[in-house]
């Protein structure tokens, strides 16, 4: 298929807001693909590329748009992906300029529109409100397949371009064969939020409550000697945490997949702040020395798979049963079994007087919900606190004059792909923050009027508020109240972000409302 056809797409699904129209373009382009190329028109349409990282910077790939565009449209879709495995290859000395120079080959024969959609595929940021939730929605349209199963697959491949492929030639029974592998990560299943124990238990029933830990989410996949270790957004970090590697390999068990977090404690066993956790997988050289300065301590909450048996279909009680027969102890997260508030209350308090971020409860009976934010996890936190994406920030004053300050917070909306805004702060920013954004940010920019620079939508933020408020000057219709920022959130991507759903559902619940 042709990039034109692509591009061209893609121009349409920024004009419209509604979410049908944009369903229909993408499932009539889909289904129109080449066998051949028809997982990569889903990628390339969700925004995403098969190479993931190529080593190109911002700066390297706006500066083609510069390049004299073609007169006739001539790229094929598998020819762009054959000079971006190309472009991939080049490493050591010299390959940035490898790299710039075949990019601007790649260039030379694309059209304007074609260039435009390239340069935005490339750096992760089409601007057409289609998210890979919605193409993977079109995917199942055009290969007229059950929405749920392929959802399904794809958290277990983890790949749109394979899904997309199984469901065409295949259909259903091929992607209900898809099974859990060693050494391929599944996307972590996602909590919703209740305001307390109360509410939880009331939503819930008889419920696990465990220790929230404010550390780092990983899963850890065992297959005899190899071991890796993947973040919630699926990148390998094994060689950061040489600690955790040792104690996989202490344990019996052939094959083993564990959900769990791991984290940073003081001497006296209490929490560092997140950021410290963060340091350790920032470095890949010099892991030693940091581990010495910086040990982590791991602890599990979830079993996947052990010694050829998958569990994700298994209820919870009985995976947190297998966890406790691989796992020793000291590596699991502290659980309790209730269905009393009192006692569930006492857990609370004791998780945050152990300077945790509060508890989750779980319903005993449900499966692993791989990919899904659902109500059979919730997350009770001491204070509200939603993940936003900053979308611009201004210019400061006074002590902070020269730094980006103010940010502009925006929610994920999943009906139209974009991001809705709900307010402004420059509260909690330290000067460390403040010279961390600016240079982030700049270095993010789409474009500046005198006194704001607006970003591309990637740095996803923890901003804790007092409450939500209805507001006429949002597209929302709401605006967070005393939001001050927390942290950044490096292991958060932004269709990871909370969404313009949950702050809704917030708002009601400040009202009474269900």
């Amino acid at each position: 298929m042709r990039m034109i056809e692509l591009a061209e797409t893609s121009e349409r699904l920024a004009q419209t807001s509604k979410r049908t129209e944009k369903l229909n373009m993408l499932a009539d382009i889909i289904g129109r693909a080449p066998a051949d190329s028809r997982g990569l028109v889903a990628l390339y349409l969700s925004g995403a590329i098969v190479q993931n990282k190529l080593g190109v910077g911002y700066a390297q790939v706006y500066a083609l748009r510069d390049h004299p565009p073609a007169a006739e449209p001539s790229l094929d879709v598998r020819e762009v992906d054959a000079a971006l495995e190309a472009l991939n290859l080049h490493k050591g000395s010299g390959s940035a300029a490898r790299r710039q120079a075949e990019l601007s080959a790649l260039q030379a024969r694309a059209t304007a529109e074609e260039q435009n959609f390239l340069c935005g595929l490339l750096l992760g940021e089409l601007r057409q409100g289609a998210l890979e939730s919605l193409v993977i929605d079109a995917v199942a349209v055009a290969a007229n397949v059950p929405n749920d199963v392929l959802r399904r697959a794809h958290m277990l491949v983890g790949d749109l371009e394979q899904a997309t492929r199984v469901a065409f030639e295949g259909g259903a029974p091929a992607l209900e064969a898809l099974a859990l592998q060693l050494l391929r990560p599944v996307q972590p299943m996602l909590a919703d939020s209740a305001d307390d124990v109360s509410e939880a238990l009331a939503q819930l029933g008889r419920a696990a409550f465990e220790y929230k830990l404010d550390g780092a989410r990983v899963q850890v996949h065992k297959l005899d000697a190899e071991i890796r270790v993947y973040t919630r957004t699926l990148n390998d970090v094994s060689v950061a945490v040489p600690e955790l590697i040792e104690l996989m390999h202490e344990l019996p068990q052939r094959e083993l997949i564990l959900d769990g977090e791991v984290i940073a404690l003081r001497k006296d066993g209490g929490p560092l702040p997140f950021q410290e956790t963060m340091r350790r997988f920032g470095r890949k050289l010099d892991v030693a020395a940091l581990r010495a300065e910086l040990p982590l301590s791991v602890f599990f909450f979830d079993c996947l798979h052990c010694d050829g048996r998958p569990l994700l279909d298994e209820p919870y009680r009985e995976r947190i049963r297998v966890l406790g027969q691989v796992v020793p102890e000291r590596c699991q997260v502290p659980r309790i079994e209730t269905d009393d508030v009192a006692t569930a209350q006492q857990f609370l308090d004791a998780a945050l007087a152990s300077g945790h971020e509060g508890v989750m409860a779980k319903v005993l009976d449900a499966p692993y919900a791989a990919g899904k934010r659902g109500s059979n996890w919730l997350k009770i936190k001491h204070a509200h606190t939603l993940d936003l994406v900053v979308l611009a920030a201004e210019w400061g004053s006074g002590r902070r004059t020269g730094f980006l300050s103010n940010l502009h917070l925006g929610a994920r909306d999943p009906q139209s792909g974009g991001f809705v805004m709900l307010g402004k702060t420059f509260k909690g920013l330290t000067d460390e923050l403040l010279r961390f954004q600016t240079e982030a940010f700049l270095a993010r920019e789409t474009q500046r009027d005198n006194y704001t620079v607006y970003v591309r939508p990637e740095l996803v933020v923890e901003i804790a508020f007092s409450d939500i408020l209805k507001s006429s000057r949002y597209p929302g219709g709401l605006a967070l109240r005393l939001a001050r920022v927390k942290r950044y959130r490096p292991d958060k991507t932004a269709d990871q972000a909370s969404s313009i759903d949950e702050v809704r559902t917030i708002y009601l619940r400040s009202l009474g409302e269900s």
